[in-house]
């Protein structure tokens, strides 16, 4: 049975540019043109919140190291 990998924000972003790449093709059919655009934009979102929950990550590390008195 296959189990299916979540991707990572990386491989999200070579996923969104690889989209881009063959959007650019002027012989894709209009119809195949935005399921791909769908799919670049989903992924894209996605790759969005993977960034925003790594920053309020960074962000919850850098208030915990002031408040502990460990900052620089």
């Amino acid at each position: 049975m296959a189990e299916k990998k979540e991707m990572d924000f990386e491989g999200k972003i070579e996923a969104a540019k690889g989209i881009m790449e063959r959007l650019m093709d002027p012989e894709i059919p209009l119809e195949e043109s935005v399921k791909l655009y769908k799919e670049g934009m989903k992924l894209l979102k996605e790759a969005g919140r993977i960034l925003e929950a790594a920053k309020l990550e960074v962000e919850t590390i850098e208030k915990s190291d002031i408040d502990n008195g460990e900052a620089e």
